[in-house]
């Protein structure tokens, strides 16, 4: 069943669920053993007072560039040497994990970190010691910490407290990627893994084509959506109760007061991060639902969100920095569903490794459809006219497949 809440989010597009413990255990009886693991979450807004600091004890300036190096190259390595867990929470204790204040913890407590090294990183930069090498580095650095602060914000916007969705608001502004909060919520959960979806990368599409095209489609579709909903309340869309305008203002309010602390030699760098950040956003998306297709019925309307609709890592590293994030099927049932609530699907197609891999082979085209594209014909059973399919190369990806165009 399809539902709203009085904001518009989409809070359930499937029922697809299946008991995954025994009924007889109790909270009593079960303790998650992920629970401090989630802590670690908190390393990344911690990363660039780490590359300050491997900067200051080995006289390396290649450490401000510690951010990407951690990302893309120490993440994919800790994928591989950890493995997976595909275990779920069982569903007798789920309602009380959701309820455990702990986790909102884990994710409340990104946030003041990740202001206090964009601080930091605005007294480096204005400081005048470093190369304009270097300032590029801890603006990459600082692009990881904001990039992943977009899937912290995903994690509260969902939420029905009002605290969590202001919240959301906050850890969007580094990034100045608050509509967002209206696009992914009321946009990309109704139209994922359709033609229609700019968030839903196709089969055949490059990450370097899907960029452009998300980032324009997202940003237009969160003003549609938004202007929608204040017109049908009699309102005008130029109202600082539209919330992607005052999602903008507060980046606007926070670039304003960092250049006036710190100088206008900041806010190149700024921008870097937030460019950065919001790219390394998108290429998560890209991941996340790359050549999958809902079906259309009878009436042209597309079936209900299922678990294979969406790409799933159980790759425990990755999981645990993004807050599960990885366990997209059961996130799309269930959206207002906490992070550490989530559960594996055996039905749901399965990445080779966990999102930071699979960043780093989306960056290399060629390499990418080699590992991907195969595994989206297999999961359509060799029938690749059931794929959501780049319209540019669809005659090409068709003959490639023996198929007609």
């Amino acid at each position: 069943m399809v539902d709203t809440d009085r904001y518009g989010v989409h809070m359930a597009t499937t029922t697809a669920v299946h008991d995954t413990g025994d009924p007889e255990v109790t909270p009593a009886t079960w303790s998650d053993p992920k629970r401090y693991a989630w802590l670690l979450g908190l390393l990344v807004p911690g990363l660039p007072f780490m590359a300050w600091g491997l900067v200051e004890a080995t006289g390396l300036g290649l450490f401000w560039f510690f951010g990407p190096l951690f990302v893309f190259g120490v993440m994919p390595i800790l994928d591989r040497l950890i493995g997976d867990d595909a275990a779920n929470p069982p569903d007798s204790v789920v309602q009380w994990l959701e309820q455990d204040p702990y986790y909102r913890w884990c994710t409340y407590l990104y946030l003041p970190l990740q202001y206090a090294s964009l601080g930091v990183a605005c007294w480096l930069w204005a400081d005048g010691g470093l190369s304009t090498l270097e300032a590029l580095g801890l603006a990459l650095t600082v692009g990881c910490v904001s990039g992943i602060a977009i899937n912290t914000a995903h994690e509260l916007g969902h939420k029905r407290a009002s605290v969590e969705r202001w919240l959301s608001k906050v850890a969007l502004a580094q990034t100045g990627y608050g509509h967002f909060f209206i696009e992914h919520n009321r946009g990309h959960h109704v139209r994922v893994a359709t033609p229609e979806d700019p968030a839903s990368s196709r089969l055949g599409e490059s990450f370097y084509a899907f960029l452009p095209r998300t980032v324009k489609g997202s940003l237009t579709s969160s003003w549609h959506l938004e202007a929608e909903r204040l017109r049908r309340g009699g309102s005008s869309p130029w109202t600082p109760r539209n919330d992607v305008l005052n999602a903008w203002a507060m980046t606007l309010v926070l670039f304003g007061v960092l250049t006036a602390v710190f100088g206008p030699g900041v806010l190149p760098w700024l921008l870097v991060q937030a460019v950065f950040g919001f790219s390394l956003l998108e290429v998560v998306n890209y991941l996340e639902h790359y050549g999958l297709l809902r079906d259309k019925r009878e009436d042209g309307r597309y079936v209900r969100t299922q678990p294979q609709h969406s790409w799933n890592s159980n790759n425990v590293s990755s999981n645990v920095l993004l807050y599960h994030l990885q366990r997209h099927s059961d996130h799309h049932a269930h959206p207002m569903r906490r992070f550490q609530a989530l559960r594996h699907f055996d039905e749901a197609p399965e990445l080779p490794s966990g999102y930071a891999t699979m960043i780093v082979l989306a960056l290399v085209p060629p390499l990418w459809r080699r590992v991907m594209d195969p595994r989206v014909l297999a999961h359509y059973d060799g029938d690749v006219t059931r794929a959501n399919i780049q319209p540019a190369r669809r005659e090409r990806v068709l003959r490639r497949h023996g198929v007609a165009a």
